[in-house]
């Protein structure tokens, strides 16, 4: 366990993980997140700019929230963003699903498929006993 001055405050505090913000700083986040996400339920044609106005909340951080999916907007939203590859528009996430088929696929193909072992001859001819796999 570290200790970390906080970002947000500049706080003392024990850092674990994810975010330097200390644990009064994220709950202030989460209330400001749940505002944005009410504000932008209730009003869906609204660019990102006024949701940050009237929240009182960065763009980068709203815009970090829809990369995170944590925000879904609607179609004919006034929010949105683009696609981290091609710069299609987004309502949530990094990627469009073309984006994403193709970074899955190259994962895919970055790795060989791991193919069971095939058994031995005195693995097979064994009958009924007990066997024992070999990893």
């Amino acid at each position: 366990m570290e200790v970390k001055s906080c970002k947000s405050c500049g706080k003392l505090f024990n850092y674990l993980a994810g975010p330097l913000i200390c644990e009064s700083c994220k709950d202030a986040l989460e209330k400001k997140f749940q505002e944005v996400k009410e504000y932008v339920r209730d009003h869906k044609d609204v660019p990102i700019n006024r949701v940050s106005e009237e929240c009182e909340v960065s763009v980068k951080q709203i815009k970090q929230w829809i990369r995170e999916e944590r925000l879904v907007l609607v179609e004919g939203s006034g929010v949105c963003i683009e696609c981290e590859m091609c710069g299609q528009p987004l309502l949530t996430g990094r990627f469009c699903n073309k984006c994403k088929a193709k970074v899955q696929d190259n994962l895919r193909s970055a790795y060989p498929s791991r193919k069971a072992p095939e058994p031995t001859k005195s693995q097979k001819s064994n009958g009924n006993r007990m066997r024992y796999l070999d990893f």
